[in-house]
């Protein structure tokens, strides 16, 4: 059977560990669907948000990258990573199942969301970028293309399931009873966790201020040309995702006039473009390096955020050719994303020495996602004033400003290792 023949020949493989924190990571990422169409759905269709609250609540989950990034590298170069991991999926869960139970009491509201979107982001900027630098002690700097192989591999199956069944869960249960699925994927989850048996070793007492340590991260990130580049590509592109993320829902729901379960099966069909590029990413890193890799990423995400403006609501005149061309566009955004950060996240994590791995990680990702909030409120606020399909064509002309600018204006596309 290939499966065996997987596991007598693959070292990663044939490591219970990196098998449960793959388990780990498969539960989570299917979870995460129900919670990324769930969320706003919740927030569209059952408390009526305007385009600026849907910025808003998109704004407000990014926030925590701007705030706690560069304090989670230092404690994280301080700290062992499996119990941040495990206290940041418990403080997860414990948010998402606050949403079923406010609205069952009735307390449930805008804010309430905003706050539940703040904690999510939270334990995101807490706990995933413990999970980057404790899958670079599982599996070594080596196995680290094979390993997100492996995990893109996995996310790709939730993002070609997950979205689907999320859409089921909400049109038949409703968005708050849905979340609870999340919430018993988290709880497997955590008890998966706890049995993983390789113990990392105690990092030595810090010897410097913490803000001296903040400041020494910032400063190798800076002075690292790879890291730099990554960064601005990287940061632009977030601006511009978080812009298109505030307004989805609301061009799927109210615009394009589809239901939870279509919007969710569109993007189901949509999340084959995951394992497409889960498939093409080996192939692609050898023959154009890792930054060849990423700038095909980027040019095809690129490409998704220039048509889903373009959608009409009766494409043909038929609500179902609307939704396949739905599904086309998310097909662009999910491959190219995936393709654009897998072999980022490879990249950066090969270049920097395990002492700084922390601090790298924590300042890559205040340095990207600090211009979050603003794609995200800002395109709520374009849509106010242009409606929604205006506001993503903004975001498409961004879009491409950055491909040609960095396509033409860097030397991305020609780094190799």
């Amino acid at each position: 059977m290939p499966l065996l023949r997987n596991l007598a020949t693959d070292r990663q493989l044939r490591n219970a560990d990196f098998r449960r924190f793959w388990f780990s990571s498969t539960l989570t990422n299917f979870g995460a669907q129900i919670t990324l169409l769930a969320l706003p759905i919740c927030a569209a269709l059952l408390l009526h948000a305007t385009p600026a609250q849907m910025g808003a609540l998109a704004a407000v989950g990014s926030l925590p990258f701007l705030l706690f990034s560069l304090p989670t590298g230092v404690l994280l170069d301080r700290s062992r990573r499996l119990p941040v991991m495990l206290a940041s999926d418990a403080m997860v869960a414990l948010s998402l199942a606050s949403v079923p139970f406010a609205w069952w009491q009735g307390w449930l509201s805008v804010h309430w969301l905003y706050a539940v979107q703040f904690m999510l982001g939270t334990g995101f900027v807490v706990g995933g970028s413990a999970e980057q630098i404790f899958l670079t002690f599982l599996v070594g700097r080596d196995g680290l293309i094979d390993a997100q192989s492996k995990l893109g591999a996995t996310e790709s199956a939730s993002r070609l399931l997950g979205p689907g069944i999320a859409g089921l869960l909400v049109q038949a249960l409703g968005a708050p009873v849905a979340i609870l699925c999340n919430v018993a994927g988290f709880t497997v989850s955590l008890w998966n966790l706890r049995r993983i048996r390789t113990r990392e070793p105690q990092p030595q007492p810090p010897q410097s201020h913490v803000l001296r340590d903040v400041a020494e991260g910032l400063k190798f990130v800076w002075s690292q040309p790879v890291l730099r580049l990554l960064a601005w590509t990287s940061a632009c592109w977030h601006l511009l995702f978080y812009g298109y993320t505030a307004l989805y829902v609301l061009f799927a729901t109210r615009v394009l006039g589809m239901s939870p379960g279509l919007m969710g099966t569109s993007q189901m069909l949509g999340g084959a473009g995951v394992l497409l590029s889960s498939l093409m990413l080996k192939p692609l890193t050898r023959r154009f390096g890792s930054g060849g890799a990423i700038a095909t990423g980027l040019c095809i995400s690129c490409l998704g955020f220039m048509l889903m403006p373009t959608i009409p609501r009766d494409l043909l005149g038929n609500r179902a050719a609307t939704a396949a061309a739905y599904a086309g566009v998310v097909f662009c955004l999910d491959c190219g994303g995936t393709l654009f950060f897998l072999p980022y996240l490879a990249l950066r994590q090969r270049v920097t020495p395990d002492a700084l791995l922390g601090r790298m990680t924590s300042t890559m990702r205040f340095m990207t996602v600090a211009m979050a909030p603003v794609g995200a409120a800002g395109a709520g606020a374009l849509a106010e004033r242009l409606g929604v399909r205006g506001g993503l064509t903004v975001v498409a002309a961004g879009a491409l400003l950055l491909t040609l600018t960095t396509l033409f204006g860097t030397r991305l596309h020609r780094i190799r290792q």
